[in-house]
């Protein structure tokens, strides 16, 4: 049954992924996320239903659309596979179990917030405002009142945190040092993974990102580096392994 499970996940996540990727682009323009239906950017050509499914539409157009034969980006089919991946390891982690919704959510938060920043710098409030309210209730219902305060703690605790570093950086580097998005992302991080798991999935993110930013910057010392894709990384290792801090401390002991 495992094996059964996994795919339905797999196919269930690129297909999400594929809305997420439409989310992910509109919003940040300030767009519908529903009309006009998914159509190529340059011709105008809408796409029909086969040209819709997930990966194989673009095995299928062999990576080209059909109305004006405009290579399609890469990136898309690519964000569908690690869409679906990540939801089949969201259930190898967790199973059929209550955690499992809230793990999927958390999943779909971070994929719309990797796609708007890396196009447009940008972490729409209105991903974040809708995620919350969908963990919030998820969390109530299955764990209960004094949990959820516990959460909403921890989310605080970090909200807080990711501020007073946020200033720290300003003002060591006489600039804005990081936006305002991910400062509220790291509430989600602690409301999910708690204060300690959070603050550590920033060390991750960091620890991951700094190779792809010096990269980059060597190429182009004026280009902004997107600090939310590298944080949702790093909170995806946390959240998928079941990173356990208490752990990881006894290992010092």
């Amino acid at each position: 049954m495992d094996i059964y499970y996994m795919i339905v996940l797999f196919i269930f996540g690129t297909i999400l992924g594929s809305f997420y990727n439409v989310v992910g682009d509109r919003l940040p323009e300030g767009k519908s996320i529903v009309k006009p239906s998914s159509h190529c950017p340059k011709c105008g050509h809408k796409l029909t239903p086969l040209e819709l499914i997930p990966i194989f539409s673009y095995l299928i157009q062999k990576g080209r659309c059909k109305g004006c034969n405009t290579k399609i980006p890469i990136m898309h089919p690519l964000f569908e596979f690690m869409s679906g991946l990540l939801f089949m390891l969201a259930y190898i982690s967790f199973k059929l179990s209550p955690e499992l919704l809230i793990a999927l959510t958390f999943i779909s938060i971070l994929l719309i917030i990797f796609i708007s920043d890396i196009e447009y710098m940008i972490i729409p409030d209105e991903v974040l405002i809708v995620g919350i309210i969908l963990l919030v209730i998820e969390k109530f219902c299955i764990h209960g009142l004094k949990p959820l305060l516990i959460s909403l703690l921890d989310g605080t605790i970090c909200f807080i945190l990711m501020y007073l570093l946020k200033k720290f950086g300003d003002f060591l580097f006489k600039k804005e040092s990081m936006g305002g998005g991910d400062i509220k992302l790291m509430f989600i991080f602690g409301f999910v993974l708690g204060t300690p798991m959070a603050i550590m999935s920033i060390f991750i993110g960091s620890i991951i990102g700094l190779p792809i930013s010096l990269i980059v910057l060597s190429k182009n010392a004026s280009h902004e580096i997107p600090f939310g894709p590298l944080l949702s990384l790093g909170a995806l290792i946390i959240l998928l392994t079941k990173f356990n801090f208490d752990k990881f401390l006894g290992l010092f002991s």
